[in-house]
């Protein structure tokens, strides 16, 4: 097996990762299944910018943890879940890595969503 090309964040390729100033709320299935004060927001190079929220702050109930993964050379091994989430259904709608690079370091134990696959992701100001 070839071994995996690591590559560090730059001018060319910036990833930036900054405590959230505000609370996120993740919705689906018309209710509440995550609600942090404690998130980060990744910005990585011209990508919309994502919301990395502790698992700890996530309802467990509507996670299945699934075998896929993906990689991703800056970031390291993606680990996924399945939501499930009354009429809301996704696989590999959850990604966290387990194991991210030292750049990405501060969203170890952090979940993401993909926007598409819930109702909504809100930035909420106290």
């Amino acid at each position: 097996m070839p071994e995996k090309k690591v590559l560090v964040p730059g001018p060319d390729h910036p990833i930036t990762v900054e405590p959230t100033k505000a609370r996120v709320v993740v919705k689906a299935g018309g209710r509440v299944i995550a609600d942090s004060r404690n998130a980060f927001t990744l910005q990585e190079s011209t990508y919309p910018a994502v919301q990395y929220i502790p698992l700890a702050d996530v309802d467990a109930g509507v996670l299945e943890r699934t075998d896929h993964e993906t990689y991703c050379p800056y970031k390291g091994e993606a680990s996924y879940y399945s939501l499930n989430a009354g009429e809301v259904k996704g696989e590999n709608a959850v990604w966290t890595y387990e194991k991210p690079y030292d750049p990405v370091a501060p969203i170890k134990d952090h979940v993401a969503f993909y926007p598409n696959v819930v109702d909504s992701i809100e930035l909420i100001e106290d």
